[in-house]
């Protein structure tokens, strides 16, 4: 199983999660470029760039079947990971990422310009932005603290880089051409009947209640259940 942190987050928010997991599962959390312990010097911050990074470590170690699973951004990078590897991807898991509909589907032109100007104008802003978004009610201030603080400090310009290449990704041409099985676990009071009317039909979205957007995190022992319960069979 191949775990892929999102967006100023990094491969230690597995931790956790990795210590619920069987023993007989061989488990590889990976940082992406500039996250975690990656330092980067890369001029390209795309989706697809992310996914040829995790597809190399994956080579690297001599992987031949995986699950991939990515949260927030890292669901992105997931589902560019199973277009790159059919034979080697067996199923792609998106812990709270792909049914955000102002985030994750193709934008048009004024409607990107509209979304990066916020961070290319106040960044960290548009970071505590981005926690309020995933945040319940009942979330706690201080988690939501803890969460705003560790994505704030992502060093630039990958942060600001890689929510363009966010952004720019054309979720639905990905969607198109991955064949895998695609599980969606949604935190429930942020899922929209929009996101299942169109996207239903397409990946199997999950409500769950662990917590706030960073429930892998929040709940480690819950989410390791999830991953543990899905089914490989491919479409």
């Amino acid at each position: 199983m191949a775990l892929i942190h999102g967006w100023g987050c990094s491969r230690s928010d597995f931790d956790s999660v990795t210590d619920y997991l069987p023993e007989h599962y061989r488990v590889l959390a990976i940082d992406l470029a500039e996250h975690g312990d990656s330092r980067s010097t890369r001029e390209v911050w795309t989706m697809e760039e992310f996914a040829r990074d995790v597809a190399a470590v994956l080579e690297a170690e001599s992987v031949n079947s995986s699950v991939v699973a990515g949260h927030s951004l890292g669901g992105a990078v997931a589902v560019e990971v199973g277009r790159l590897l059919p034979a080697t991807v067996s199923h792609v898991i998106a812990l709270d990422a792909l049914y955000y509909m102002t985030l994750f589907p193709a934008m048009d032109e004024q409607q990107t310009e509209t979304t990066l100007q916020i961070f290319r104008e106040d960044f960290a802003g548009g970071v505590r932005g981005l926690v309020e978004a995933g945040s319940l009610a009942e979330t706690d201030a201080a988690i939501k603290a803890s969460h705003f603080e560790k994505m704030v400090a992502v060093r630039q310009p990958a942060g600001l880089r890689s929510i363009e290449g966010l952004v720019h990704w054309d979720m639905d041409e990905a969607l198109r051409s991955t064949g895998q099985p695609i599980t969606v676990f949604a935190v429930r009071d942020l899922v929209t009947q929009e996101a299942i009317d169109r996207y239903g039909d397409r990946f199997n979205i999950v409500p769950v209640d662990l917590g706030s957007h960073h429930f892998p995190v929040e709940a480690p022992e819950g989410t390791a259940k999830l991953l543990t319960g899905v089914r490989t069979t491919r479409r």
